[in-house]
């Protein structure tokens, strides 16, 4: 589903950093419930057609969220965010990584710092997110493996979900 709604995706590769910016028509509750709530998370993080599945999740400063994407053939890549940071609808931080079923890391690819902002405007929140990794080719990697792609489509299954189409 292709939307009008703003969707800034920038590279910033003198600060390793890629930067998003993007509206959602919804209210702000309703957004940070779809960015904290492993329920909903589920339903839109990964990008169609691999779902999202929840291990366990702790939504607290020094919690951690393990979940595997999960693809069509049932085929499964685990991640972690530790939360860092958590300042109710406004800000959320966490350390993104790749990991196993048990959370130890995967030290082949890149941890990313997330740093995701919310704000109200009207009958839209816009969702500001900074997503920093240590050095160009941490960035570059996650780049090419198709980070952009994957996540607009996963932003598209959040539309989906606000609209009642999901």
């Amino acid at each position: 589903m292709k939307s009008n709604l703003l969707m800034n995706f920038t590279v910033d590769k003198e600060n390793n950093t890629v930067n998003v910016k993007r509206e959602f028509s919804a209210s702000l509750p309703n957004v940070w419930s779809a960015w904290t709530e492993a329920a909903i998370l589920d339903q839109w993080w990964a990008p169609a057609p691999w779902k999202s599945r929840t291990k366990s999740m702790e939504f607290k400063e020094g919690g951690r969220r393990l979940y595997a994407m999960v693809g069509p053939e049932g085929q499964e890549h685990w991640a972690l965010a530790d939360y860092t940071s958590i300042n109710p609808k406004t800000n959320v931080k966490w350390l993104d990584a790749f990991c196993d079923s048990e959370g130890n890391l995967n030290d082949e690819f890149p941890r990313s710092d997330w740093d995701v902002t919310f704000s109200e405007e009207g009958s839209s929140t816009f969702v500001d997110i900074a997503i920093k990794h240590e050095k160009l080719s941490d960035l570059e990697m996650i780049i090419q493996m198709g980070f952009k792609e994957g996540f607009t489509i996963a932003m598209e299954g959040l539309d989906a979900i606000f609209s009642g189409k999901a």
